[in-house]
């Protein structure tokens, strides 16, 4: 359960007074996500979801929160945080920095349609274009930088195989110059299972705390890699994207070293935290060979952009 830090009723009681929502009722602990403690919580009548941060930094915290309220009155299916009567979305609760949002209705999928990838391409362009005009936008978390730092120092550490394929792609990927592509802010961890969906229709989008400035193009190709099992899948993807923004030809250029990027980013998250796991942090170690398997093979049969 992702539950790191425990919060007792009678502080969550009184963390909760100045938000002015009600009596509490009820609240538990939620068994889904990796990063963060989360409850449920019942006050006034109305569920909520209660985010403990684990390891965001009060900047981040600031820029995360408010680009969800900023796209939710945008029309973005995303959790809304609530702010109290001075305007803060965040506040100390157990020693750590809490914020309340709404819960969203829905459940993820596990084997998604066709259809279901087009719906998701044209969400993933308007939640684009929503952010286009959010201000002071912080640079991706996991950007290229990132990919070149945390990629040299895990050389030494993985095995021999995983060195050869790693050092290729480190340089191959230095040669690359995305931030003359589109840029804007990106979601950057859209995945099967930041996704509700209420019967045929997409409910939700979670988890923003991977979010920052990027090649637009690049939020794509991460959910390409999660989402797309084979080429009809894909060509309703990138449909469902362009029917609200169009691809430029450069994008489409750069869409195979994209996915590249995109696969060795979770490639390089799960190494790290398979060889450096975070000193206190309690985490699920998922295995790396997948994204590096699937590097592996956009590198041998370069996928091209059906657009």
């Amino acid at each position: 359960m992702s539950v790191y830090t425990t919060v007792g009723r009678a502080e969550l009681a009184a963390w909760l007074e100045p938000l002015a929502l009600g009596a509490l009722s009820d609240f538990a602990g939620i068994a889904a996500g990796m990063q963060n403690s989360n409850y449920f919580v019942t006050a006034g009548g109305v569920r909520r979801v209660l985010t403990v941060f684990e390891h965001l930094t009060p900047a981040q915290l600031d820029f995360y929160l408010a680009l969800m309220a900023h796209l939710a009155a945008r029309g973005i299916p995303c959790p809304q945080p609530l702010a109290d009567s001075q305007g803060r979305y965040w506040r100390m609760l157990a020693g750590k920095p809490a914020a309340l949002l709404s819960c969203l209705p829905g459940t993820d999928i596990e084997k998604p349609s066709i259809e279901d990838c087009a719906q998701l391409g044209a969400t993933l362009a308007r939640l684009h274009l929503a952010a286009a005009d959010f201000p002071k936008p912080l640079p991706n978390p996991c950007g290229a930088a990132w990919r070149e730092t945390v990629g040299r120092e895990l050389l030494p550490q993985v095995n021999t195989d995983e060195y050869g394929r790693l050092l290729a792609e480190l340089e191959f990927q230095a040669t690359q110059d995305y931030s003359k592509l589109p840029q804007g802010i990106i979601h950057g961890d859209l995945f099967r299972d930041n996704v509700l969906w209420q019967g045929e229709q997409l409910s939700g989008v979670l988890d923003f705390y991977f979010a920052g400035s990027d090649a637009l193009l690049f939020d794509l190709a991460v959910v390409a890699n999660d989402w797309c099992v084979d080429t009809a899948s894909l060509r309703e993807l990138v449909a469902g994207y362009e029917s609200v923004r169009p691809i430029a030809d450069d994008e489409a250029q750069a869409w195979p070293a994209l996915r590249r990027a995109a696969a060795l980013r979770f490639w390089l998250l799960r190494l790290e935290i398979r060889h450096r796991p975070r000193a206190g942090a309690i985490v699920t170690i998922k295995d790396p060979d997948h994204f590096g398997r699937l590097l592996q093979q956009l590198c041998l049969a370069p996928a091209e952009l059906p657009h």
